[in-house]
């Protein structure tokens, strides 16, 4: 393979990438250690550039507002979805993206290759809530740390304080309180972990930090002689018991099958998918009360016909047992927040009744309504579940306008 590099565009050099990926993929390592040491030095400083080259892309993708075009909510989104990255990675791309036209200096030095992949996503992480002012000073305050020898890690920590970095290099007075940090409001930020739990980190203005001590600090103090907690654990619990609203009751629906319950192994699920162990499952039966939720007449007015629009709760409960997600193939909006949709809308003739019902996510049920033929829709055998599939701009498979979807034609 010949490439004029001069002459090639930038998707004949992709595509000459990704053959080379390819080939590259389907070799052994060399047996050498000292040779696979600086092979993978030199590989991950080619990856560096082309992280580069993908902010610059995404860069475009998101301004021109093209993931709507293909049915999908947001760039974040599309990340996930598309290239099946996590969401921590995801948030990475979207603010290197975001952030690299107010660092020019960092942007030109990552595609030269004088700056990694850690250390320009650590700095533009850093930058995201600073205006243009600051922003200037923050990049060339950790830019600085960075040619010091700082590890990404310790220009990660000066990062979460760049106000105050920023101040006492120009020895000026330190920011008040309220505007250290550079936030006009109290954020949090929340990534999924693999066991199902979640990492929590953020930043609350004085007002908000009031609310939190008054509220948690009661809550968070030793329970006794006896409590080996730290004030870490002790003030998580007390959030916890807040959210769940202390003494009054909580519903959490754990979905598994009798076989489960009575001693087998397979594992149960949350109405959001998180998978439960058989054990902790058969635990939690035995400290709540057990309902059964029956998907079909009886026990539960599961079938309305044409006398209600709305879904009843008992038919909201049925459908977050069945549906995780949305239904959209790809989207990650738990079943829990999303909205009920009539398969065949409601205007359509559709009845309310369960098995004409399935939930998508706010944004997908408006984008059904107002595309219709892009959606191709399927239902599973096994447990009568709706799939959305989305058909891409411009595709042959949707209908041509004025006529039915193609999944109402077959109905």
């Amino acid at each position: 393979m010949v490439i004029d590099l001069d002459g090639a565009s930038t998707g004949e050099l992709v595509s000459a990438l990704s053959e080379i990926a390819v080939e590259l993929a389907g070799r052994s390592a060399p047996e050498s250690a000292a040779a696979c040491m600086g092979l993978t030095e030199s590989l991950a400083a080619s990856i560096d550039r082309t992280e580069s080259v993908i902010a610059g892309l995404v860069s475009v993708v998101d301004r021109a507002g093209e993931v709507r075009r293909w049915g999908l909510p947001s760039i974040q989104a599309w990340l996930r979805s598309r290239l099946g990255m996590r969401d921590s990675r995801a948030k990475e791309r979207v603010t290197l993206a975001r952030q690299r036209h107010r660092l020019t200096e960092l942007t030109g030095r990552w595609a030269a290759g004088d700056l990694s992949f850690g250390y320009a996503a650590t700095i533009a992480g850093a930058v995201a809530r600073l205006d243009d002012a600051d922003c200037a000073d923050a990049e060339e305050v950790l830019l600085g740390m960075v040619e010091e020898g700082f590890s990404a890690g310790k220009v990660a920590s000066f990062g979460r304080r760049i106000r105050e970095v920023i101040a006492e290099r120009d020895g000026t007075e330190r920011p008040d309180a309220d505007s250290r940090r550079g936030y006009e409001r109290s954020w949090i930020d929340s990534t999924r972990s693999l066991d199902g739990g979640r990492y929590v980190k953020g930043w609350l203005n004085a007002e908000d930090a009031a609310i939190w001590d008054g509220t948690l600090g009661p809550l968070a103090k030793p329970a006794g002689t006896d409590d080996r907690r730290d004030l870490s654990e002790r003030t998580a619990a007390a959030l916890s018991s807040v959210l769940s609203g202390g003494h009054k009751a909580t519903k959490v629906t754990v979905i598994c099958d009798l076989d489960t319950l009575t001693g087998g192994n397979a594992p149960a699920r949350l109405t959001d998918g998180t998978p439960i162990p058989a054990v902790q499952a058969r635990r939690i039966a035995l400290n709540a009360g057990v309902s059964v939720l029956l998907l079909g007449k009886g026990s539960l007015p599961l079938y309305l016909g044409r006398t209600e629009r709305f879904a009843t709760p008992a038919q909201r409960r049925a459908l977050e047992a069945l549906n995780p997600t949305c239904a959209v193939q790809g989207c990650e909006v738990s079943g829990t927040l999303c909205e009920v949709d009539h398969v065949s809308g409601w205007a359509l003739g559709s009845p309310t009744d369960i098995d004409q019902l399935t939930l998508t996510c706010g944004w997908h049920n408006r984008f059904k309504a107002a595309h219709p033929t892009r959606l191709h829709v399927t239902r599973t055998p096994a447990d009568g579940r709706y799939i959305y599939r989305l058909h891409p701009p411009g595709d042959g498979a949707a209908s041509a306008p004025g006529r039915p979807p193609p999944w109402l034609q077959a109905a």
